[in-house]
This record gives C-alpha cells, sequence and structure tokens, in this order.
C-alpha cells in the first residue's frame, strides 16, 4: 500500500484524468431499480427477437407467413461491485490531497466498472451490417434493422471510438449535422437520424448502434460508500479504511433493438453441413442476424461475414 506523498510546498494539487471514459452508459439504458437478492444469486432475462412477415400480395392473396417473436432465456448473476482505499492518519496530514484524490477515484473506478458491463451487453448484439466504409448508407442501413415504425420520442445513438469517428467525419463530411437539443458530452453530431457518440475505449472496427431498450441495468441500491470504525490494531498503527459498493447487473433484454456496424463483407455459405463453432447470418432487411441453420446452411440460405 504504497501512497505518492509530497510536501505541501511542493504539491501542484494537479489530479491526473482518470477515466477510462467520461461517456455515462447508464444513460443509454433501461434502468430498473427493483432488483433484490444477494451477490452471485441468478436472476433469469428474456431476450426478445422477431422474424419478418411481410409479404407483397396480390388481389384473392393472403399472407402465407407471420411475424413471430421469440425469446431466449439468459441467466444472470447478480454482482456486486466493491473497492478499498486504505491510508494512515500521518499521509492524510503530510498530503491533505490525498484522501479526496482517492474517494473520488474510488467513485471513478465503479463508474468504469458499470460502464464496461453495459458495453459488454451492447456487444452481444445478434443484429449487423457488414459495410466496406463507415458513410451515411451504413447508418441507415443499420437504422432500418432496428425496424422501428414511430420514431416519435425513440432515440438512436451510437458508440464510436475516436479513430473510427475521424473515418466518420472525414466520409460524412456535410452529412453530419450538429442537433443542439443533443447536446450531451460525448455527442459529435446526427447522421441518418442517429446521435454519434465519442467513447474513447470502444472496440475499433466496430460501431454499435441501439436504442435504450436494448440493455437494461438493474440496481438494488445506490452506491453506497462506508467508513468502517478501526479495530484496536488498526488504531494502533493510525489505519483508515474507505468502503464503496453497488449491487446491480447489466443485461441485454432485448435484441432486436442492438446493431452491430463494421467493416466486412457477407457472402452465402458453401457449407452442406453445419461446422461447430462457426457464426452463421440470416438476411433481415438491410442487415444479418446471427442464426442457426437446421441441416444444410447452404440451401437454407445462411450466410457468412468475413
Amino acid at each position: 500500500m504504497a501512497h505518492r506523498i509530497y510536501d505541501n510546498f511542493y504539491l501542484s494539487n494537479e489530479v491526473e484524468d482518470q477515466f477510462n471514459s467520461h461517456l455515462n452508459l447508464q444513460q443509454f439504458c433501461t434502468t430498473d431499480n427493483s432488483l433484490v437478492g444477494t451477490a452471485g444469486m441468478l436472476r433469469k432475462i428474456n431476450r426478445y427477437k422477431a422474424t419478418d412477415g411481410t409479404e407483397k400480395l396480390g388481389m384473392g392473396e393472403g399472407n402465407t407467413k407471420s411475424i413471430e417473436v421469440s425469446y431466449t432465456e439468459e441467466e444472470y448473476r447478480i454482482l456486486l461491485a466493491q473497492n478499498r482505499f486504505e491510508y494512515y492518519d500521518e499521509q492524510e496530514m503530510t498530503d491533505p490531497m490525498l484522501v479526496p484524490v482517492g474517494v473520488r477515484h474510488m467513485g471513478t473506478d465503479m463508474f468504469n466498472t458499470v460502464n464496461a458491463d453495459i458495453y459488454t451487453e451492447y456487444n452481444k448484439a445478434t443484429q449487423v451490417v457488414p459495410v466496406t466504409t463507415f458513410d451515411f448508407a451504413s447508418f441507415a442501413d443499420a437504422q432500418s434493422v432496428l425496424n422501428l415504425e414511430n420514431l416519435e420520442g425513440v432515440t438512436v445513438f451510437a458508440f464510436v471510438c475516436a479513430a473510427d469517428m475521424a473515418d466518420i467525419r472525414k466520409a460524412l463530411k456535410d452529412d453530419l449535422k450538429y442537433v443542439e437539443a443533443f447536446a450531451k458530452n460525448g455527442y459529435i453530431g446526427t447522421v441518418a437520424g442517429v446521435n454519434l457518440y465519442t467513447k474513447k475505449d470502444a472496440t475499433p472496427g466496430t460501431i454499435i448502434l441501439a436504442t435504450k431498450e436494448a440493455v437494461t441495468i438493474f440496481n438494488k441500491k445506490g452506491t453506497e460508500v462506508e467508513q468502517p470504525p478501526r479495530d484496536s490494531g488498526d488504531a494502533n498503527i493510525r489505519k483508515n479504511t474507505i468502503l464503496s459498493r453497488k449491487y446491480y447487473l447489466t443485461a441485454l433484454t432485448d435484441e432486436r433493438y442492438a446493431v452491430k456496424i463494421f467493416k466486412g463483407t457477407a457472402t452465402l455459405t458453401t457449407d452442406t453441413t453445419v461446422t461447430e463453432g462457426k457464426t452463421y447470418y440470416k438476411k433481415v432487411g438491410n442487415g444479418y442476424v446471427v442464426g442457426t441453420p437446421t441441416t444444410n446452411p447452404k440451401t437454407e440460405g445462411f450466410y457468412e461475414i468475413k
């Protein structure tokens, strides 16, 4: 437990930026504060998807298929995220910034931990749009995969790493519009109705496009901070401990509302039998969705994406 202590005379009181990403992903989730239970307990969550069913009909014809909604049951464990900060009385007396900086980073570290879990769930999106470049058409195609009929009150957003954002700006030019109503941390512009946000630790080469209905964060309580009383041993050496903890879990609760955009090419598979471990895709509108062939991927019209 080594803290770097300075005499106040030399202390500049400059605190290094410690955030992995300033973009608070909780604003892009559905929040459910009804979580009950203890850390490690299982919670079963249904993940929904739907099939296409629109057909072009002539006089006297009717639909031969229907839109079908199905779900897979996923199991998640309630998480307890906790961190600890320890310091000695002499350290605090030597450097008055020690405790404020330590406590501040407890919150920063907790923020980064929850953010990482939220982003992990968005990365589980099964709907994809392979593109050759991140241009206007790629965002329009990805938004169409969401199959949203009523856009009133719906906000579609996308997470982009800084390097990819530079490519987007160069490709879009005047197509990238700035909407003042979405002036939030990380927001850089809107294209094809999609609000783009820079997330500096996002996966390079992959853009996550979604609505907040895709991922839910279940909270048992807000973050709590505790400073336990010193026992005789800690009191003897003047040692202090501060704890912060949060009970939560994050889940991709509706995969219909999340799409991955990445550079790649989709081609019809030549596999006549299912290859274990290979990911197959079905064509869905202007994109693709992960699917499971029954017996023959080629005759069933499945694709591979490279």
